[in-house]
C-alpha cells in the first residue's frame, strides 16, 4: 500500500527525523559501520537555522561507538546536508571551525581515548568524522556512499600500523563519509543502503515535493527502517508540519534558484578573473617588447648621429619626426 511521508531531504523533515535519538543512533551506526551506544547533540550547535542562497544544514554530535571487537571510541560527528551543489569553501570553513574549537579538545587521560599519553595538562582532539548528505552527484563517482579515511604511510608508501591509532595523529586528520542521494535509487545491497533508501528522491510527489510516496511493504521487514519510516510518516501526517514544509518550499525555492544563479556567477567571475590575468600578462609582455624595440631604436639613432648622419635624414628613413630623433639622441 502506497502512503505519504515527509521528504527527509527538506530541512524541517530532516530536523524532525533527527530529533529522535533512536533514529540518530540507527543512522549514524549504519554510516559509521559501528554501533553507536551513546550520542549527544553538541551544545549551541543543534541546527544551523540560517539559510542563505545555497543551503547547508548542519548537525553536530558527540558519540561513543563500539566496533566488532568491542573497542570503545569517543568521536565527534559533523553532519552536513545540502540539497543543491554547494561551494566547497562552506564545508571547509565549517570543518575549520571545529578544528579551532577549544571544546573539542580533551585531556589525554580521558577514558575511552586510544593510547592515552598520561601526561598532565596535555590535550588532544577527539577523532572527528565529517558526514556529507548531498542532494547532488560528485563528479563521475558511481558509488552512492564513499568512505575517505586517512592512511598513514612511511617513505616507501607502505602502510604504518604500529602505534596507531594515536591521539596526536588523530587530532590532525579526520575521516569523511560522502553520500550521493541521487545514486541511492534501487541500491539495496546492504543495511546502510536500505536505511538511506528513505532519501530516494525518485519517489517525490509531483505536486508536493516535500512529500514522498512510499510503499509501506518495503519497510515491513526491518525494525530500523520501520522506525525511520514511522517517524517520517508522523511528520507527513501532521497538518502543521505539512504547512511549515510547504512554506519552506515556497520561501526557499526562490533562494535556491538564486543560489544556482549565484554559483554560475561565481564561476563566470572566476573565468573573468582568469581572462583578466591572461590579458594583463599579455599587456606586460607587449610592454616589455615595446621597451626592447624602443631601446633598439634609441641605440640605432645614437649610432647614426655619431656617424654624422643628418637628423632630418634619420627621421625620413625611420619614418619618425625630427623631434623624436633629437629626443632619443639626447636620452
Amino acid at each position: 500500500m502506497t502512503t505519504t511521508i515527509a521528504n527527509p531531504i527538506y530541512d524541517l523533515a530532516f530536523k524532525y527525523l533527527m530529533e529522535d535519538e533512536r533514529v540518530v543512533k540507527i543512522l549514524l551506526s549504519a554510516l559509521l559501520r559501528k554501533q553507536v551506544v551513546q550520542v549527544s547533540t553538541r551544545r549551541n550547535e543543534l541546527i544551523n537555522v540560517e539559510r542563505d542562497p545555497v543551503s547547508v544544514f548542519r548537525l553536530d554530535y558527540r558519540a561513543v561507538t563500539i566496533d566488532s571487537k568491542g573497542r570503545e571510541e569517543h568521536v565527534l560527528i559533523e553532519l552536513q546536508k545540502t540539497d543543491l551543489p554547494s561551494d566547497l569553501l562552506r564545508f571547509r570553513q565549517y570543518i575549520g571551525t571545529q578544528y579551532r574549537a577549544e571544546e573539542n579538545m580533551v585531556p589525554d587521560t580521558e577514558p575511552g581515548t586510544a593510547n592515552p599519553l598520561q601526561q598532565d595538562n596535555r590535550k588532544h582532539a577527539l577523532p572527528m568524522i565529517a558526514i556529507y548528505l548531498l542532494g547532488h552527484r560528485v563528479g563521475n563517482i558511481e558509488e552512492p556512499v564513499l568512505y575517505v579515511t586517512p592512511r598513514a604511510e612511511n617513505y616507501d608508501g607502505e602502510t604504518v600500523t604500529q602505534g596507531l591509532p594515536d591521539p596526536f595523529v588523530d587530532s590532525l586528520t579526520h575521516s569523511s563519509i560522502i553520500v550521493q542521494i541521487p545514486l541511492l535509487h534501487g541500491r539495496l545491497r546492504n543495511h546502510l543502503e536500505r536505511i538511506l533508501n528513505i532519501f530516494d528522491q525518485t519517489r517525490k510527489d509531483t505536486a508536493q515535493g516535500y512529500l514522498l510516496n512510499i510503499d509501506e511493504a518495503d519497510y515491513s521487514g526491518d525494525e530500523d527502517q520501520r522506525l525511520i519510516f514511522h517517524r517520517l510518516l508522523t511528520a507527513g501526517a501532521s497538518k502543521e508540519m505539512r504547512e511549515r514544509m510547504e512554506m519552506e518550499e515556497l520561501l526557499f525555492r526562490d533562494y535556491d534558484e538564486r543560489g544556482v544563479e549565484l554559483l554560475k556567477q561565481r564561476k563566470q567571475l572566476a573565468e573573468n578573473k582568469k581572462q583578466l590575468a591572461e590579458n594583463e600578462k599579455q599587456l606586460q609582455e607587449m610592454d616589455s617588447q615595446l621597451q626592447t624595440k624602443d631601446e633598439q631604436l634609441r641605440q640605432t639613432i645614437r649610432l647614426l648621429i655619431q656617424a654624422s648622419v643628418p637628423a632630418d635624414l634619420i627621421a625620413e628613413r625611420l619614418n619618425i619626426s625630427r623631434e623624436v630623433v633629437e629626443r632619443m639622441a639626447e636620452d
